[in-house]
């Protein structure tokens, strides 16, 4: 294998270069003969972003099977996994999500959903050359309009009228459907930064100039929110009526209450305030990664709403709501967190932000030191193991360590410093939380600076 290939916390990863060409037909090979090692396989759908690479990664995957390929084209990833669940058929999406333009990946689904470390696993085993075939290939042009038609009673009909909302387009796959989402309840739309060069918008880290455009698009255009997503849609970003980003986690938690769930699963690195809330019968805690959480979704009951803290949102049991029932979709997905929070605001008369406020007061906050390789991560990680009383030792006292994924550590003060490396890039991922916005930046300034002393 490649070296710069491998699976992370969401699909295979690395250098475009690495993925095109024979090793994207070997990884599709391989995951269809697994497939077949489990029943007959008819069809497999074949859907991508809007990378560079990506159409040349495609035509690769497609080659390599020797079943029907149903070519959806360009959609959002849980628009694909849910024509596929649709179908009863299995999927490969091309997208490197949020990682640089340089890099690109795979997404793989069964016919039932997402696959899990397990299946990951066979995958690998199941490697081995993979020839160049010419299979049948039929187009699916409709698929983003079912992804669409999903969302079209989730909220009452004109409940963002009156509403300026903005649309960051950038090279989402998903920027026109977002748009036609908000005016398919009414709302004004503003598109907003459409490229044709791709931008890695990851939700989870962005930078303060971009923080600083986009508050400046919400004062220059009077808008009530700001919506946009990663290149794959299925990581919200959202912006309030301040100019404010609201967190991936914050995202999450209101969705699930929005949406009445019993159950909600979401990684250790997600905002502590879930439990704060006491809206929910019972929270399960998991690694960083989706294939964690739909795991963990099989343990859960009731109304089951799964979430990473990047606010990408996966329904793990079919929801009522608006008279209405939303079918389970587990994958992330983008759009349905977008709406719930917004359909949210307007239910209960109030702003984003204000609605925001009503969850208890657990600030967070998260940033990477990049170019870390892992075994410099892990030189941290064994001092930490041998002595993280003297590490932290200005920081205060700790009171307890979570090792679900990386180390977390809570102080006496309740204050958090969590340390984890990301499963897909070279990169250490430090993660806060306090009570107050200025208590959480200066420990996450703090996590950086000490863990780029000991890793570079």
């Amino acid at each position: 294998m490649t070296s710069s290939l491998k699976f992370g916390t969401s699909g295979l990863r690395g250098l475009a270069t690495d993925l095109v060409g024979v090793e994207s037909r070997r990884y599709a090979a391989a995951f269809l003969r697994y497939l077949k090692g489990r029943g007959e396989v008819r069809q497999v759908l074949v859907g991508r972003d809007l990378r560079a690479s990506s159409p040349e990664i495609a035509a690769s995957v497609i080659s390599a099977l020797d079943v029907e390929i149903v070519d959806c084209g360009e959609l959002p990833t849980p628009a694909l996994a849910l024509e596929a669940m649709r179908r009863g058929a299995p999927a490969i999406m091309v997208t490197g999500s949020h990682i640089p333009a340089d890099r690109n990946g795979l997404k793989f689904y069964r016919a039932d959903g997402e696959i899990d470390k397990a299946d990951e696993a066979a995958i690998l085993a199941a490697l081995g050359d993979a020839a160049e075939l010419n299979p049948r290939v039929s187009r699916e042009p409709r698929a983003l309009a079912r992804y669409l038609d999903r969302h079209a009673r989730l909220l009452p009909p004109g409940a963002l009228a009156g509403r300026r909302i903005g649309v960051w387009q950038h090279s989402s796959v998903a920027r026109d459907v977002f748009v036609d989402a908000m005016a398919m309840f009414g709302a004004h739309v503003v598109p907003l930064g459409r490229s044709d060069i791709f931008v890695p918008v990851d939700t989870e880290a962005v930078d303060t100039g971009t923080a600083a455009q986009l508050a400046a698009w919400v004062k220059a255009h009077r808008l009530d929110a700001l919506i946009s997503t990663d290149g794959d849609a299925d990581r919200p970003l959202l912006v309030d009526e301040a100019g404010a980003l609201v967190r991936g986690d914050i995202i999450g938690i209101l969705t699930a209450r929005f949406l009445s769930a019993d159950t909600v699963v979401t990684p250790v690195t997600s905002n502590s305030s879930i439990e704060g809330t006491g809206a929910f019968r019972r929270v399960i805690r998991t690694k960083v990664g989706s294939p964690f959480v739909i795991a963990g979704m099989t343990q859960a009951t009731g109304a089951v709403v799964g979430f990473e803290a990047n606010g990408g949102v996966l329904l793990g049991s079919d929801v009522s709501i608006n008279g209405a029932t939303i079918a389970a979709l587990p994958t992330r997905d983008a759009l349905l967190p977008i709406l719930s929070v917004l359909g949210a605001a307007e239910a209960a008369g109030r702003t984003v932000s204000q609605l925001v406020a009503t969850l208890p007061p657990r600030i967070a906050r998260s940033d990477r030191l990049e170019h870390v390789p892992a075994e410099r991560t892990a030189v941290l990680l064994e001092r930490l193991a041998a002595d993280a009383a003297g590490y932290f030792a200005e920081q205060g006292t700790i009171h307890s360590v979570s090792t679900i994924d990386g180390l977390r550590y809570e102080f006496t003060s309740g204050d958090v410093i969590h340390y984890r490396p990301s499963g897909n890039a070279p990169e250490l991922r430090c993660y806060t939380e306090a009570s107050t916005a200025a208590r959480a930046d200066a420990l996450l300034a703090w996590g950086l600076s000490s863990a780029e002393a000991v890793v570079r």
